[in-house]
């Protein structure tokens, strides 16, 4: 049976993309074999990554001047990624602070770069807001900005785009990446982790504007440098190639489905939808002010914590999973994602309707 999968990721995917994969998965195109053990430098598989690469320019009107680089490493690697090809040893990088990812990302690069600038920092309100921009202390000639549109952990995302002026502008997509249209061509580099919106785990998306490729610092690892990736179309090594095929998959069906405007009406409705519930129910409550609240990540607490475990359990049994909040913080969390349908949405609702009743 089928449950709604609310983990933050790896994270449900869509029936109809596992559905396919399960009918190809040992006859993939009449090849007598999988996908997964299909030649990487193959005509075929060539062909699955160019049109995977296609589909996702034409979902996100990636300009041409920008390369899509699909690595391996996570989000994570590219918290080391970014400093080694973008900024030198001396250089002054910029940071924003919301959240558990900005910190990860924060202390990474404070192993390559002497000079880590925090711009703006969220603690103060327990990174549940974000910094008006206007109280950033950038610096004139940084290397680059980096920021975490969205911080899965505490739920919080960006109402805007930073403006940056002529620094580029760096983003950690990992969470909303394809949840809504964005322009592109307002950052200098984009990356993302695929466990969430784009497919399994085990591949990273990385779109870069190509005059920040070719400055990687000596030492960087060639499957990290961006402009050997590029050069190679990401294949100066074996990639994960399942995972690349699940993903032109997902971009297949979110083009069916409307693309990303349509992709972006429905999270919208979900979110409002379990907000309005939670905020309307004096039994459950979420942390982050309106304005700041992510459509991905619905992090939300018990009038009665003592009842979290409980919680918890019944949810199971009822076919809701991964509703844990993450261990650093504790409570409820429902991820939201692209693959999550309106049905999950309302099953949940139902559900906090009937234990508050009980339990209330």
């Amino acid at each position: 049976m089928r449950v709604f999968n609310f983990a933050a990721g790896p994270a449900t995917l869509p029936l109809e993309v596992l559905e396919q994969a399960q009918a190809e998965l040992t006859d993939w195109r009449g090849s007598g074999m999988s996908v997964m053990e299909i030649s990487h430098r193959s005509k075929a598989f060539i062909g699955v990554a160019a049109e995977a690469e296609a589909d996702l320019r034409e979902l996100m009107a990636i300009p041409q001047n920008y390369k899509v680089l699909f690595l391996q490493g996570g989000a994570t690697g590219q918290f080391a990624a970014v400093p080694m090809n973008l900024a030198t040893a001396d250089s002054v990088v910029d940071y924003v602070n919301t959240g558990n990812w900005s910190k990860k990302a924060i202390a990474e690069a404070k192993s390559y770069c002497a000079q880590v600038n925090v711009a703006a920092d969220s603690g103060d309100t327990k990174y549940c807001t974000v910094p008006a921009q206007d109280t950033w202390k950038l610096t004139p000639g940084a290397a680059y900005l980096h920021y975490t549109p969205n911080e899965t952990i505490g739920g919080v995302e960006f109402p805007f785009i930073p403006q940056s002026g002529d620094v580029p502008l760096v983003a950690d997509f990992s969470s909303s990446i394809l949840s809504r249209p964005v322009d592109v061509s307002k950052f200098g580099l984009i990356y993302g982790g695929a466990q969430k919106n784009i497919g399994p785990s085990g591949i990273c998306v990385v779109i870069v504007r190509e005059d920040l490729i070719g400055r990687a610092r000596a030492g960087t690892p060639s499957i990290w440098n961006y402009k050997e990736m590029a050069a190679t179309d990401s294949m100066s090594n074996t990639p994960p190639t399942f995972g690349w095929y699940i993903a032109g998959l997902v971009f297949k069906w979110i083009k069916k489905n409307g693309g990303l405007a349509a992709m972006g009406e429905r999270n919208s409705q979900k979110a409002a939808h379990l907000y309005a519930a939670i905020d309307s129910s004096g039994f459950y409550a979420n942390p982050v002010p309106v304005a700041y609240r992510s459509w991905m990540n619905v992090p939300f607490t018990l009038a009665k914590p003592d009842l979290d475990k409980t919680f918890l359990a019944q949810a199971h049994a009822a076919g809701l999973t991964n509703l844990e909040g993450h261990r650093s913080v504790g409570g409820m969390r429902a991820s939201i994602y692209n693959a999550m349908p309106p049905a999950g949405i309302d099953a949940l609702i139902a559900f906090m309707q009937e234990f508050q009743r009980r339990h209330g």
